[in-house]
């Protein structure tokens, strides 16, 4: 075969390889080996190592694949809505239905070196920290707990409602409805006597990561 033909021949098997992996991602119970991954494309296991040199790198593109739009829609939601805390209601509804379809890749992921989707989900967390603190100067969101608190606390609560699988939108409207609520600064609250009482210790835990997406 001609080394053209052997690279067009690779290019193909990376391809299948990936779409076979990101395919299984989104099939719970599944358990992701190399060789599952090569029954679902058609390939040995030894041609899916060879195209990428192992499962923590085909685990990290078929991821970071399916992660990139995401992180690219919070970038958008926050350049392009007026009110941040409209953004993080309507992206925070679209990383539910997301989650909901994807839960099962969390239970994929543990001790894997992921260095594509471990960028993503850090730049994830930066976006959404960006339109909390929007919405806390604007006095949509209180300011007596921590802002990486309430980062978390958004990122959990979303992925709790996300493993329920909402059996309709409406019902993902009202959870999401009653968390902005209890977001709200409380009655009688000014921002200024709020923020001189927050706490900048996580309760956490240092191992909190918010707002939780494809991870362990």
């Amino acid at each position: 075969m001609s080394t053209t033909g052997q690279r067009a021949d690779a290019v193909r098997n990376r391809r299948l390889a990936l779409e076979a992996a990101t395919a299984l991602l989104a099939e719970p119970g599944t358990t992701l080996t190399v060789e599952t991954i090569a029954k679902k494309a058609g390939l040995g296991a030894a041609t899916v190592v060879r195209a990428f040199g192992g499962k923590d790198a085909l685990l990290d593109a078929a991821v970071s694949g399916l992660l990139e739009p995401v992180v690219q829609r919070a970038r958008d939601l926050l350049d392009n809505t007026a009110a941040p805390e409209q953004a993080l209601r309507t992206f925070l509804a679209e990383l539910i239905a997301f989650q909901s379809a994807h839960h099962a890749i969390n239970d994929q992921l543990s001790g894997l070196d992921l260095p594509a989707t471990t960028a993503l989900r850090a730049e994830l967390v930066r976006v959404v920290k960006e339109m909390l603190t929007g919405a806390r100067q604007n006095g949509a969101i209180r300011t007596d707990l921590d802002l990486t608190v309430t980062t978390t606390l958004i990122g959990e609560t979303a992925y709790a409602i996300a493993r329920t699988r909402p059996a309709s939108q409406a019902l993902t409207d009202a959870y999401l409805t009653v968390l902005m609520d209890g977001l709200q600064q409380p009655r009688g609250t000014t921002q200024a006597s709020a923020a001189s009482t927050t706490t900048h210790r996580d309760p956490a835990g240092p191992g909190a990561t918010s707002p939780r997406t494809p991870r362990r």
